[in-house]
């Protein structure tokens, strides 16, 4: 049991550590008409022990409409990672973080950023 939890305690700092460096980016042109993310009010990224287990990985393609307020009003799985737990995982870390708004004409508006994360075990 003991060499069960501490190769876990490896795969899940080495998870943490890949997704901090892989955490998604906004996939815009112009930054002052989009929503932005601010990557250190996000959950921390945890792999679910299920999908460490299974040794699931894939990369989620995903969609948050985002208030003026820079919180996040609804998302949705734009393209799957293949694995269920992965894509709630996702949507679950991206839903909690909090965003520069969009603006257009000196104003914060409501808008969809386009996000990717990557869940990768190497």
């Amino acid at each position: 049991m003991g060499k069960i939890q501490s190769n876990f305690h490896d795969l899940t700092m080495k998870k943490i550590l890949l997704t901090v460096a892989l955490l998604s980016s906004v996939l815009a042109v112009n930054a002052a008409e989009v929503p932005l993310v601010e990557k250190q009010t996000c959950e921390k990224a945890v792999y679910p022990k299920s999908s460490l287990m299974n040794e699931e990985t894939g990369t989620v393609m995903l969609s948050v409409l985002v208030g003026a307020d820079g919180n996040v009003v609804d998302s949705k799985v734009e393209q799957s990672s293949g694995s269920k737990t992965l894509d709630k995982a996702a949507v679950k870390i991206y839903s909690s973080c909090k965003f520069k708004p969009a603006v257009k004409d000196g104003k914060a508006q409501q808008a969809w950023a386009k996000l990717e994360h990557v869940w990768s075990l190497s």
